[in-house]
């Protein structure tokens, strides 16, 4: 009988399938069962918790436009707050993505540099630039750095004031590295005439026609986008005749709703009493 019992505990070797007859074991099969996937499935969107005090009075409604925040030249420190204005328009568009290399003792570290654009196709335009170990890590970096720098687009008239604004409003020049990139006004119809580059820029930004001139390396796409976002974010840069109103001043928007923060939004080191 002694001899008997080893054959009984599982006839796969003694102990060796002891959990369980013939299946093997628990967690050989793909997924893990009952605990949801483990992010494979839909993420679920966060809800936005502001941190700053722009960002309390976006989310608070105390803000209704984006323009508001230009009038008074406010640094945007959240990407959400460009998300609670524009988050259906927006698109990006991939512009590059290269690998940069840095030497160090133990050799080469090879990182993912890419340049993303954003913009609503209606004068909002952004370019976010981000170094990383992953491509995707890289991609998303740079996402945000758009949306941070999302700047106004002013648009004009080549000849007469009919119906809505086409292009830029006059000459502008942009410059990064040797690239210097010029924006001319066009008449209606003419198209946007350029590098591949500054059109799809151009075409976020909402400018339907545009001559373009470009000097210097532009084989250099970063410097190249870069030199022609810098021309598009100069078309306020100029004050023309009909920006010679005069404007009524007003406080800031951090002095108009200063009673509001105090009163519904406390730090977080002080404690209700």
């Amino acid at each position: 009988m002694a001899d008997a019992a080893p054959a009984d505990r599982g006839g796969r070797g003694g102990f060796r399938g002891g959990f369980g007859g013939r299946g093997r074991g628990r967690g050989r099969g793909r997924g893990r069962g009952g605990r949801g996937g483990r992010g494979r499935g839909a993420k679920e969107e966060k809800e936005w918790v502001p941190v700053t005090k722009l960002g309390r009075l976006v989310k608070d409604g105390k803000i209704r436009r984006l323009e508001d925040i230009y009038l008074y030249s406010l640094p945007i420190k959240e990407a959400d707050i460009v998300d609670f204005f524009l988050k259906d328009k927006l698109k990006d568009e991939v512009l590059k993505i290269m690998a940069v290399q840095k030497q160090t003792q133990a050799g080469q570290r090879t990182r993912f540099k890419a340049f993303v654009a954003i913009g609503d196709g209606d004068g909002h335009l952004g370019l976010g630039v981000k170094c990383s170990k992953e491509v995707a890590t890289a991609i998303r970096g740079a996402i945000v750095l758009a949306k941070l720098s999302i700047v106004p687009v002013r648009r004009g008239y080549w000849g007469n004031k009919i119906s809505k604004p086409h292009t830029v409003p006059c000459k502008v020049t942009g410059k990064c590295g040797s690239v210097i990139v010029r924006l001319i006004p066009a008449p209606r119809g003419t198209g946007i005439v350029s590098a591949p580059v500054p059109k799809k820029l151009l075409t976020m930004a909402g400018i339907e026609d545009c001559y373009t001139s470009a000097r210097g390396c532009t084989a250099t796409l970063g410097n190249f986008a870069k030199a022609t976002f810098e021309a598009i974010a100069k078309t306020y840069s100029y004050l023309t005749p009909d920006l010679w109103k005069r404007n009524v001043l007003v406080p800031a928007l951090f002095d108009q709703h200063s009673d509001y923060l105090a009163k519904n939004h406390r730090l977080q080191t002080e404690k209700p009493q």
